[in-house]
C-alpha cells in the first residue's frame, strides 16, 4: 500500500529502536529463542507480499531519470536495501507496482507507469546480477535462493493499471506480474474500494472486474483482494476458481471499523477458498490506539499541506510541521508484539494454512511497529512466534509456503487451461 497520507521520511516523524524482547543475560530461556529467530530467518526462505521500493525510488529520480538511491548498497533511508534484506532473510519481497488513484483520471498514464516501474525493477536486477533476479515462479525463487540472490516478484497495486482493456492483465503477465491488487484508495472500473468511504459505485465489482478475475485465473495471476470493500471480497471469492490472497492485510478485530482491515467472516471466507492473509506492519493496521493517533496526525499533516498550498508556492515542510506535532501529541506506534497477534488470530480461527506476511515496507512510512522497522528485523517476529509455541514448521508456512501454494496453485490452473 502506497497510502495517500505517506507524506514524510521515517526520519521525519520518528527514531525507533529494535526491540529484543524481555530477554535478559538473567534468561537465557529468551536469549535462545532470539538466536533460533535469527538463525530460522537465514535458513527459512522469507516471501514479504508487498513491499512498496518502486515507488520509493521513482519519487527519487535524479535529472537523468535514474534512481538517486542504489538498494543494492545500503541505504541511508527507506526500509529496504540488500544489505538489510541478507541480515533480516528475506528472499522474495513482492515489488509493489503501485499505481496512484489519481491517474485514473488520464487515459493511459495508469498502464505507462506500471510499464515504467516494472523496467525500472528489471533493470536493477541486471545492474547487480550477484545480488538480485527476477522471478515469476516459485521454482524460479527457489533457483534464485540457492545461488544466494535475493529475488524481485511483481504484484500491481491497482488494477487501473488495466485501464478498460482486458488484453492488459495477459500483457502484464508476461512482465513477470504475479498478483494484481483489484483497486486501491478509490473505486475504479473493477471494483469498489475500502477506503472510498461515500457512496459504492458498484456495490462490489465491476461487471468489467467479473471478467478481470476471470482473466487472472486463465493466465496464472493471483487476484489481491486488499483494498478492496467488503462486498467486492465477497464477489470475488464467489467468481475467482483458485484461492486469493489479501497481500497486505491485517484483521480488523482488533481495529474496528477499519474496512482497510480485514473482517473475521472475510478471514473464513477467504480460508474456505484456500488462501491466504497476510498480515500488514503498519502500526495503524495493529491496534486501535496507534490507528486512531495516526489517524489524527495524517489528518493534520493533510490540512497543513493544504494550507501551505495556498499561501506558498515551495514546497511545504511536513518534516518541520511533524515535529512541531510531535511536541503537543503524542504518536502512538505498534511493537513486534502486535504483529505476532494478528498472525495468532488468524491461525485461531482458520488455521496455520491461511496466514502469511505483507509488511508494507516503505508503503506505510514512519508508522511501523517497534521490533519491525525494516527488512533487517523478521528475526525479532520469529522470536516473538517461537516465544508463544509455534513451531518452526508453522513459521515456516507464515514465511512463504502459504503464499507459495496459492501461487503454485495459480500457475497450475492456467497450465491446465
Amino acid at each position: 500500500m502506497r497510502p495517500t497520507h505517506a507524506l514524510v521520511s521515517l526520519a521525519a516523524l520518528t527514531t525507533l529502536s529494535c526491540a529484543h524482547g524481555p530477554g535478559s543475560p538473567g534468561k537465557p530461556a529468551t536469549e535462545d529463542f532470539a538466536a533460533r529467530g535469527r538463525a530460522l530467518a537465514q535458513r527459512l526462505i522469507i516471501a514479504d507480499g508487498h513491499v512498496d521500493v518502486p515507488y520509493r525510488l521513482q519519487e527519487t529520480l535524479g535529472p537523468d531519470g535514474e534512481p538517486t538511491e542504489d538498494i543494492s548498497q545500503r541505504t541511508a533511508g527507506g526500509d529496504f536495501d540488500y544489505p538489510r534484506a541478507v541480515e533480516g532473510g528475506l528472499d522474495v519481497p513482492f515489488m509493489s507496482i503501485y499505481i496512484p488513484a489519481a491517474l485514473q483520471e488520464k487515459p493511459g498514464a495508469s498502464k505507462q507507469l506500471a510499464d515504467s516501474l516494472i523496467d525500472m525493477m528489471e533493470k536493477i536486477a541486471r545492474k547487480a546480477p550477484e545480488k538480485f533476479a527476477m522471478a515469476s515462479s516459485v521454482e524460479e525463487v527457489q533457483r534464485n535462493t540457492q545461488a544466494g540472490k535475493v529475488s524481485f516478484a511483481l504484484g500491481i497495486e491497482n488494477g487501473s493499471a488495466l485501464e478498460d482493456s482486458l488484453a492488459n492483465v495477459a500483457h502484464f503477465q508476461r512482465r513477470g506480474v504475479r498478483y494484481i491488487t483489484l483497486t486501491h484508495s478509490k473505486d475504479n472500473l473493477i471494483s469498489d474500494a475500502s477506503f472510498n468511504s461515500g457512496k459504492r459505485t458498484w456495490n462490489g465489482i465491476s461487471p468489467f472486474g467479473r471478467q478481470v478475475v476471470a482473466e487472472m485465473n486463465r493466465v496464472g495471476i493471483m487476484v489481491d483482494v486488499a483494498h478492496l470493500s467488503d462486498d467486492a471480497i465477497r464477489q470475488v471469492l464467489e467468481v475467482s476458481q483458485v484461492p486469493v490472497i489479501a497481500s497486505h492485510s491485517s484483521c480488523r478485530h482488533f481495529t474496528p471499523g477499519f474496512e482497510r482491515n480485514i473482517s473475521d467472516e472475510l478471514i473464513r471466507a477467504v480460508a474456505a477458498k484456500g488462501g491466504v492473509v497476510m498480515i500488514n506492519f503498519g502500526s495503524g493496521f495493529l491496534t486501535q490506539e496507534a490507528n486512531v493517533s495516526l489517524e489524527k496526525l495524517h489528518k493534520a499533516i493533510e490540512a497543513f499541506v493544504e494550507s501551505q498550498r495556498a499561501t506558498n508556492p515551495g514546497p511545504p515542510d511536513v518534516a518541520g510541521f511533524i515535529k512541531s506535532y510531535r511536541l503537543e501529541h503524542t504518536v502512538t506506534l505498534a511493537r513486534v508484539e502486535d504483529v505476532a497477534d494478528h498472525i495468532e488470530h488468524v491461525v485461531k480461527l482458520v488455521g496455520i494454512d491461511h496466514v502469511g506476511l505483507g509488511s508494507d515496507f516503505d508503503g506505510v512510512g514512519p508508522t511501523l511497529p517497534t521490533g519491525l522497522q525494516d527488512v533487517s528485523q523478521y528475526p525479532n517476529l520469529f522470536r516473538v512466534l517461537l516465544e508463544r509455541g509455534l513451531s518452526e514448521a508453522d513459521i515456516e508456512k507464515i514465511a512463504s509456503g502459504n503464499v507459495f501454494r496459492v501461487w503454485r496453485q495459480a500457475a497450475a490452473h492456467a497450465a491446465s487451461k
